[in-house]
């Protein structure tokens, strides 16, 4: 199992830093100041620094090389021989060191409140240079050979950087939350490198206590351990794929309406989920009523018929389909983009317009477009500054029904539905070719296997289009996460395992009747009927 199971030391509470020596992992425990030795087969754990544990309480990062340990603590960096354990002062920063990695003679030190990996030569402790920080969170390191890895827990996100040069040259998703260490492992045989990623964060759980009345109440509890992270880097299609995992998702229809309706000749059609980079159906069949299928602009659409629905009568209906789902991340810099062919009209007849409810006449919406770019020109830029323009404007909230962008703006409050509408006015009217995506996220729970969950809330984001490139996702509100930036990039041109794409740039559902698409004003949908949602995780895919 070494290499495809989830390592859970015994007693950790909060794991920072990992390395490996062979087959033996260790891990500090940031809290409790325990040097972890780990089977990673077996998860048996053993503290090694016995006598030194108020020594090692709040080392934040690891490293290994040869027969020296290498720390961090506070402002300063440590070393260590690994039989004595004994820490000796090697060089303290203006502020906090947060991860070090070493090769040789080089040493790798992360710092977030610098934005920089300082890099010092080991027996002049002269600092060399520094590369910028590829992400805004706290990060880790870990190096092998000529790369330098660097993991962010606020990004979710491990960065493969050059570690002559400190070019990013792809970076991956975590498929979990909160990344704290990372650590690089040569099979001795093979010489096959793998990566592994420790995760530290706190889960909220039911907690039985007999004290009180009623005895349940809502606790937290740390959340520590660590999972291999599989990844495959497509250089052509600029992209990198994760971790991903076998999804069951079904989807149902119950009428159920809360005014009795007379409808003849009814369709009703439910969007089915899409083929793309990161994510392979692999069945689809229907559930309750039988279902035919037809495409609309390359979606597949599940089309159910009545020949009437009468005031009594009840229906389960839709579709379960099996999924193949990775996590995603694309990497293109403004140069890519910056001698691109133009927009192919029927692009930009679709998705150029108001047909929406935008609101891309109103003067609130115009003046926004027009401040969130500035002077940009460059294509992808300008749509990073709209994302940034509105996440300073908006703060999360949620409403039940979806206003325009007019209004939004004017509020300052916005669902996930409605930054997707101010993030589609803005593009559009700065000429960038913009669509709606998602419908539903997976419980990102991944070690509930085979176990059914149920999402609180659907979800929508978008795709912007690059001449040359294609459509690349964006998500709407999880990156707005403070006040005034600057915001993470991780879903900037990135997805994660749980995202489920559903009828890309069109309809999820709809309803005719004698041939006549029904609006809002006709009959609701969401009054007709109560639909019904459940994921089931069924195991985690196999390595690239």
């Amino acid at each position: 199992m070494f290499g495809q199971k989830t390592i859970r030391p015994l007693s950790a509470a909060a794991l920072g830093g990992i390395a490996f020596i062979n087959n033996t992992l260790l891990a500090i425990d940031t809290v409790k100041g325990h040097l972890l030795q780990i089977d990673p087969d077996s998860d048996n754990t053993k503290i090694i620094n016995t006598h030194q544990v108020r020594d090692f309480t709040d080392v934040t990062g690891l490293a290994i090389w040869e027969d020296t340990l290498w720390v961090t603590r506070g402002n300063s960096v440590y070393s260590c021989n690994l039989t004595s354990l004994g820490l000796e002062h090697f060089v303290t920063l203006p502020y906090t060191a947060d991860g070090i990695a070493v090769w040789k003679s080089t040493i790798y030190v992360s710092c977030q409140k610098q934005g920089c990996i300082l890099i010092f030569e080991r027996d002049t402790r002269k600092q060399i240079t520094k590369f910028y920080a590829p992400g805004l969170g706290v990060e880790n390191l870990a190096v092998s050979e000529e790369n330098l890895w660097v993991c962010d827990a606020l990004e979710q996100t491990v960065y493969c950087i050059d570690r002559a040069t400190g070019e990013v040259q792809f970076s991956v998703l975590t498929p979990f939350e909160s990344p704290t260490g990372i650590a690089v492992h040569k099979n001795i045989e093979t010489g096959k490198e793998s990566l592994y990623v420790a995760y530290a964060s706190e889960e909220p759980y039911i907690r039985d206590n007999p004290n009180a009345d009623p005895n349940h109440e809502l606790t937290y509890r740390d959340r520590t351990f660590i999972h291999p992270l599989h990844y495959h880097y497509d250089p052509a299609q600029h992209y990198a794929l994760s971790n991903g995992y076998l999804i069951e998702m079904s989807y149902l229809e119950e009428i159920s309406p809360l005014e009795e309706v007379y409808l003849t000749d009814v369709e009703w059609r439910i969007a089915l989920p899409s083929e793309t980079d990161r994510q392979k159906v692999r069945s689809v069949e229907p559930v309750g009523l039988d279902f035919t299928e037809e495409f609309i602009d390359g979606q597949r659409v599940a089309v159910f018929k009545f020949d009437y629905l009468t005031p009594g009568e009840r229906h389960l209906f839709g579709w379960k389909a099996v999924l193949e789902v990775r996590g995603i991340k694309y990497r293109l810099n403004p140069r890519d983009v910056e001698d691109i062919p133009e927009i192919p009209p029927e692009l930009q007849a679709r998705y150029l317009v108001d047909n929406d409810e935008l609101a891309m006449d109103t003067n609130i919406v115009v003046n926004a477009a027009h401040e969130a770019i500035g002077t940009e020109t460059n294509l992808l830029r300008k749509m990073y500054n709209i994302r940034n323009y509105v996440y300073d404007e908006l703060s999360y909230g949620i409403k039940p029904h979806i206003d325009t962008p007019d209004i939004v703006l004017e509020r300052g409050v916005g669902s996930c539905g409605e930054y997707v509408g101010v993030l589609l006015a803005l593009s559009r009217l700065n000429g960038i070719p913009c669509r709606t995506v998602g419908r539903y996220k997976c419980p990102p729970y991944a070690e509930y296997q085979r176990i059914p969950l149920q999402p609180d809330f659907n979800h929508v984001w978008l795709e912007f289009y690059i001449p040359g490139f294609g459509w690349l996702p964006m998500e709407s509100n999880p990156d707005d996460i403070g006040s005034g930036g600057p915001y993470p990039t991780r879903f900037f041109m990135g997805l994660c395992w749980y995202h489920i794409e559903i009828g890309k740039g069109i309809t999820f559902e709809s309803l005719t009747s004698k041939g006549h698409r029904l609006t809002k004003e006709d009959v609701s949908i969401g009054e007709l009927a109560i639909n019904h949602i459940r994921f089931t995780i069924l195991q985690e895919l196999e390595p690239f």
